[in-house]
């Protein structure tokens, strides 16, 4: 995808809408774990950010999202801002969105080349999700609480199942959203060639 393409009014407005459903989806009421880590709908907003939108388009809305967080705006759970919210325990989750979202759309993308984006295969796109999140955010709440590997993954295995509720839903959602925009998630590339089709010959 060329810088122009990337950049078009389209994409920006479409990054910046899921940007702010991120930010929005915060404000649903959350239970704050153990050392500090919130549960909330952000996973569910991150995913679908990603089945709806593809690879970059996705990541970047979640980079827009930590962006502007960090610039101080209250968008992170429980109403924080600043930098000090992505050096605490949460850091290491929030910037897992980021290749989270990246490779939700990836196979979204893949899968949409072959076959129809029904609940059940975006389901399974989503389930990438939780082993790229909680493989950068549990060595993170490792370091910053003093835990042991294996102590932080057992404060977080609990959470995986509500994890998994959360991409459901977004299956969901992505299953119905695709269905009333079908050219949202363009199955190649701008940037990529077409396949030819044959056209019929006139004798």
């Amino acid at each position: 995808m060329s810088s122009h393409q990337a950049l078009s009014g389209r994409n920006v407005a479409l990054i910046a809408v899921f940007a702010a459903f991120i930010a929005a989806s915060t404000l649903v009421p959350e239970i704050t774990l153990a050392f500090g880590v919130p549960f909330s709908l952000q996973t569910l907003a991150v995913v679908l950010a990603g089945m709806c939108l593809g690879p970059w388009r996705g990541a970047a809305a979640a980079v827009l999202y930590i962006l502007v967080g960090f610039a101080g705006v209250p968008v992170f759970a429980n109403l924080a801002a600043g930098p000090a919210v992505v050096a605490g325990p949460t850091g290491g989750f929030l910037l897992g969105f980021i290749p989270a979202a990246f490779a939700v759309g990836w196979i979204t993308r893949a899968a949409r080349k072959r076959t129809r984006l029904n609940v059940g295969v975006l389901f399974l796109a989503g389930l990438v999700s939780i082993p790229i999140t909680y493989a950068i955010g549990i060595p993170w709440l490792s370091v910053y609480t003093g835990l042991t590997l294996w102590q932080a993954a057992v404060a977080m295995a609990p959470f995986m199942v509500g994890d998994l509720i959360k991409i459901a839903i977004a299956a969901s959602l992505a299953a119905i959203i695709h269905r009333a925009y079908p050219r949202l998630m363009p199955r190649t590339e701008p940037s990529e060639k077409p396949v030819d089709v044959e056209q019929p010959t006139t004798a």
